[in-house]
């Protein structure tokens, strides 16, 4: 067979078989990428062997890591560096240097290399990442924008900039140290040179080349300019010494700061998409997994070795740099195994001589099964979160962490607006607040964002928006509002469903990234939640229609009913099964079980709306399963609980623990005629100071304490020893009448109170809550 023709037969083997591979792990509901490494593996050299052009087919596939860092750079941006900079080049710096001393003392004492230049060597290797399966992790999950996710590719842009110069010096390692300084030394002015010829370049040649390719109005003359672009800077960095994969990575930040990033990130995707399935394939075909198979428990222990190791050394690093602890621990998880690259170097150093055929073998294997870990073990991290916020104890020594970093001066303490994130839509939405003279609190974790709060002197909480301790500083318990405006649908479900355990009517609007998330967020409380394609979507047809010669009144009618109905005509049809999978997806990252309704529970025959299950239990119902197979899933407030249900809840372990004191009779569900609200003791009140068997309200008011919120403690069913204190939140359930007596005896508002006449009313429990606050203010 011709040569040519053999390298397209091969590159149709590899692309189909990681095709393949892919769907199955799609359908065993896995990471794809995994399926690509399987599929290489299959037809790579030690598997079936169909593979002939090895190394071209390789070097193709470079194009596949280099298109993968060229979209990074392009979504990047500067200025999504500047806001990690200081844990990129401090913290990653600090983890090369660390990864490499330690490892070169430990190999050297125990005897596992003869010199210490071996041991160096080793230590290089090991320090090295793999930005190419992060990153495809992180896009897979949606996690490229949260703080995690940037503190890990900012750290991995750092290692790869060390690669050039670890490739650099490995020539002079055997050398004198004077010849080891000059390497060191050179690599880093060529580093120089190429910084400031990106500099140079993105200010000066990139912006009106860009224009001009535009002008063409050609999508492929465009697609064919950017592509050249980024594979001709990936070579130039090539020849001076660097990878080609950094170049890319700098030719992605030189086009962001220009206005067609986006297009150019629209235009490489699919390409990119299709190259790096091929890198990922042949990634896979260097897996020998008949060596792996016949060293299996050196491999295994010295796979766990490495994870323990780098985790124990870039966990501690990213804490010292005053991140979360639950972002130190992603963070060491995330970074835990070793790179890709790390193949480069082992090639280059058995060739001269530093490490033999055996150990060369061994770090490929080791290699290679921490690169197939890696997408478990992000995968399995927020579960393994959701589990221990479950427990106390647990969720305290997570949370120890997460306090405010800083807290601006003089914050507003009551009736404000807390807007979570200060990014464009947060900055918007604090502008048009702000211009109708409503105080507001911004909450925010990027250095960045807090440094321009402080300079236009608007209140601010430095620190992540889903942290209790940070709500808590915000006053989030005597807000107004909330607006969560968060880059990432995780930290958003949090951030919502924490804010609504400390104010359970609290009035929060929600972003949702995606469409799928919008009923998703409406279930675990939003009040509104607001989907900016489908809203632009609605605005120019708004505009459209009534420029048509439409009435006004109708097309607003019409766009109401739209936004009520969670934009149900906008969003794509999907059958049942889908919206329960992606269901499922959603909630695997929450600590969520499935529950059954015990026959006789006096829940059944009750409406959500009458059970309140949130306000009583701090429970959201997120799917139901009737005996008799028939699922429902985002039940609305009008469905019915029936003996027998299943019911997927989502909330803490204590949350999950008092619905099912519910659920079984242990402790009494609110009548049917009966609502609840929450009542703040003021410093004033009769009650602070006392006991609830002493004061015993249901004797005296005809009202029943459910819980009370102190403190961050949420104390569910509270007993008669339990003292009430002033800042203490009551949860009363009686009727309107009852519960507005209580409310002015309870705030000092009144201390006799006239005979009221009880008001019969048939309107919701919320509708009605509200009206009884009207009623009492």
């Amino acid at each position: 067979m011709q040569e040519d023709f053999r390298l397209i037969v091969d590159l149709v083997v590899v692309l189909a078989a990681a095709a393949g591979g892919g769907l199955l792990a799609a359908l065993l509901r896995q990471p794809v990428l995994l399926g690509y490494l399987l599929g290489g593996a299959i037809v790579g050299p030690a598997g079936l062997g169909l593979v002939k052009e090895l190394v071209q087919v390789e070097t193709l596939a470079q194009f596949g890591a280099a298109f993968l860092l060229f979209a990074l750079g392009v979504e990047f941006s500067l200025n999504e560096l500047r806001k990690v900079q200081a844990i990129s080049l401090g913290g990653g710096a600090l983890q090369i240097l660390s990864t490499i001393g330690i490892t070169a003392l430990v190999s050297v004492g125990i005897g596992w290399v003869t010199s210490p230049t071996q041991g160096v060597f080793l230590g290089s290797i090991l320090s090295l990442s793999s930005t190419a399966v992060v990153l495809k992790c992180l896009m897979e999950r949606n996690e490229t924008e949260t703080l995690h996710g940037r503190v890990m590719l900012g750290i991995l842009v750092v290692q790869d900039l060390a690669l050039g110069l670890m490739l650099a010096v490995l020539p002079a390692l055997e050398a004198p140290s004077g010849e080891i300084g000059a390497a060191v030394g050179v690599a880093l002015l060529k580093t120089a040179m190429i910084a400031g010829g990106a500099i140079a370049a993105g200010i000066w040649l990139i912006p009106p080349l860009l224009r001009l390719l535009a002008r063409t109005e050609s999508r492929e003359l465009f697609l064919l300019g950017v592509v050249a672009l980024c594979l001709g800077i990936a070579l130039l960095t090539e020849y001076l010494g660097l990878s080609i994969e950094m170049g890319a990575f700098i030719a992605g930040l030189m086009i962001s700061e220009v206005e067609y990033a986006d297009q150019t990130l629209t235009y490489v995707e699919p390409i990119r998409d299709i190259f790096a399935t091929l890198f990922f394939a042949a990634v896979g075909m260097l897996i020998d997994p008949r060596f792996i198979w016949e060293n299996l428990e050196l491999i295994l222990g010295l796979v766990a070795l490495v994870f323990v190791g780098k985790f124990l050394i870039i966990a501690p690093l990213v804490r010292a740099f005053r991140y979360s602890l639950k972002t130190a621990l992603i963070t060491g998880l995330g970074l835990a195994q070793i790179g890709e690259f790390s193949f480069v170097l082992a090639s280059k150093g058995q060739v001269l001589g530093l490490v033999s055929r055996q150990v060369y073998l061994l770090i490929l294997g080791t290699t290679a099964v921490t690169l197939v870990f890696t997408p478990f073990v992000l995968r399995l991290v927020p579960k393994v979160f959701a589990w221990a916020e479950s427990v106390p104890a647990l969720r305290n020594w997570l949370e120890g962490g997460e306090g405010p970093q800083e807290v601006s001066e003089a914050l507003p303490q009551k009736d404000h607006v807390v807007v979570c994130g200060y990014g464009r839509v947060g900055r918007t939405i604090v502008r048009l607040l702000r211009e109708n003279n409503y105080p507001v609190v911004v909450i925010d974790q990027s250095e960045q964002q807090i440094q321009k709060l402080r300079e236009e002197q608007i209140p601010y909480v430095y620190g992540n928006a889903a942290s209790v301790h940070v709500m808590t500083a915000a006053g989030v318990e005597q807000a107004r509002g909330m607006a969560i405006a968060l880059p990432d649908a995780m930290s958003t479900r949090l951030c919502l469903k924490r804010s609504l355990e400390l104010a359970p009517d609290l009035d929060v609007v929600v972003r949702a990234a995606q469409d799928k998330d919008i009923e998703l967020l409406y279930q675990l409380g939003a009040r509104e939640v607001v989907q900016p394609e489908f809203e632009a979507s609605l605005e120019l047809s708004a505009h459209l229609l009534i420029g048509t010669g439409r009435s006004m009144t109708e097309v607003l009618q019409e766009v109401a009913e739209i936004r009520n109905s969670h934009y149900r005509e906008l969003r794509p049809q999907q059958d049942s099964k889908d919206v329960s999978r992606d269901l499922q997806a959603a909630t695997q990252d929450m600590n969520s079980k499935w529950y059954a309704l015990p026959d006789q529970s006096p829940l059944t025959g009750m409406t959500l709306e009458e059970a309140d299950l949130r306000r009583i239990a701090g429970v959201s119902l997120m799917a139901i399963q009737r005996r008799e197979g028939d699922r429902i899933d985002y039940p609305d407030t009008q469905t019915v609980l029936q003996s027998g249900d299943r019911l997927l809840l989502v909330g803490d372990a204590s949350e999950i623990a008092t619905f099912k004191d519910l659920a079984t009779g242990e402790v009494p569900v609110p009548a049917k005629d009966l609502s609840c609200q929450w009542v703040a003791v003021p410093d004033a009140s009769p009650l602070a100071g006392q006991t609830l068997g002493d004061l015993d309200l249901t004797q005296t008011y005809a009202v029943q304490v459910q819980a009370v919120r102190r403190e961050g403690q949420f104390i569910r069913f509270p007993d008669g020893s339990i003292e009430i204190q002033a800042g203490d939140r009551l949860l009363l359930c009686g009727t309107l009448y009852h519960l507005n007596h209580a409310y002015q005896w309870i705030t000092a508002a009144s201390p006799i109170l006239p005979a009221l006449s009880p008001p019969t009313l048939s309107v919701p429990v919320r509708d009605a809550v509200a009206q009884g606050d009207r009623e009492a203010s």
